[in-house]
């Protein structure tokens, strides 16, 4: 996946009523490596997150996505992934989140230097090249250095169907789209304000259509999930 290439004259007054695009077409992106935007409910976050596949993504891919969003990359991945590579959840001394929106965060990780073609860990070579060995099943632990600059998360399994968070969204559109259950994800912020403020949802239309890609929104992913997923994305426990 390479960085998106923007578009020509692209609209600029998002359609009223307003409409998303399907969610099959948004399967097709992920599938060919792309990245899409994904629309929380405006009375959740009210903040749209630019995902991709871990597997597809590239240094240039990455390098673009640190450029439009918070930088805070997080990769979601299934609880089994995050057991078996000794991934703790990030709490505090109580042994309770305190977040309020329930966001599984776990340990921290970079690829190992003494294996890999690395260096600190932060650069967008680095965050790929991380993102693609999380990705990649046949990989352990003894890849990985922890903690390190690229944020897990606890996928819910059963998706969206069970909560209706970017989380569940990143991992969701992969088991759609046959690849391995491993979403990048980070929140856009807006790009015409200088104080870097969160993008909402009409800069988030007029983002993706400057850049060509794809705006869903989490609950017509959980509707299409719950109506045509069976089989596709794995159910709760």
């Amino acid at each position: 996946m390479s960085a998106p290439i923007a578009v020509s004259n692209p609209p600029t007054h998002p359609p009223s009523p307003f409409t998303f695009d399907s969610i099959p077409s948004a399967i097709d992106a992920i599938a060919r490596g792309e990245f899409v935007v994904v629309m929380d409910d405006e009375g959740r976050e009210n903040e749209g997150d630019l995902v991709c596949a871990a597997g597809k993504v590239t240094t240039e891919g990455m390098a673009w996505m640190i450029r439009w969003t918070s930088g805070f990359i997080c990769l979601s991945l299934p609880p089994s992934r995050l057991s078996a590579l000794s991934l703790p959840p990030l709490l505090p001394p109580s042994g309770v989140s305190q977040d309020p929106k329930g966001t599984a965060y776990h340990l921290t990780l970079d690829a190992n230097p003494a294996r890999h073609p690395i260096t600190t860990g932060i650069s967008a070579h680095d965050r790929a090249y991380v993102a693609r060995l999380l990705a990649d099943e046949t990989k352990g632990e003894e890849e990985f250095t922890r903690p390190g600059h690229l944020v897990t998360l606890r996928y819910r399994p059963g998706g969206v169907r069970e909560r209706r968070g970017h989380t569940e969204c990143a991992v969701d559109l992969c088991y759609l789209a046959n690849l391995p259950p491993a979403g990048l994800l980070c929140e856009l912020v807006n790009p015409s304000d200088p104080s870097g403020s969160m993008a909402r949802r009409d800069d988030c239309w007029r983002f993706a259509k400057a850049w060509g890609l794809k705006i869903i929104s989490v609950e017509d992913l959980a509707e299409w999930v719950k109506e045509k997923g069976e089989g596709l994305v794995p159910p709760a426990a």
